[in-house]
C-alpha cells in the first residue's frame, strides 16, 4: 500500500481533503475523498459524514494511482 498512511499512526490535518480507504483482513473497500473534522469524516463538499472510520489515507497531491 505505497503512499498510504495508517490512521492509527497519524491522522490527516483537519478540513484537508484526502483520499481514504478501509484496508483490513476483509480487503480494500470504501475508497473516497473525505475530510476529517474531529472524529467525523465528511464528504469533500461537507454535505454529510460517513458512517465508518477509514483505516488509511493519503494526500491528493501527487496521487499514486489505484494500488
Amino acid at each position: 500500500m505505497s503512499g498510504w498512511i495508517n490512521c492509527e499512526e497519524q491522522l490527516p490535518p483537519e478540513n484537508e481533503i484526502v483520499r481514504t480507504r478501509i484496508a483490513d483482513d476483509r480487503g480494500i473497500r470504501n475508497e473516497a475523498e473525505l475530510k476529517r473534522q474531529g472524529r467525523l469524516w465528511w464528504f469533500s463538499d461537507g454535505s454529510m459524514y460517513v458512517y465508518y472510520t477509514p483505516t488509511h489515507w493519503r494526500s491528493l497531491e501527487g496521487d499514486y494511482g489505484t494500488d
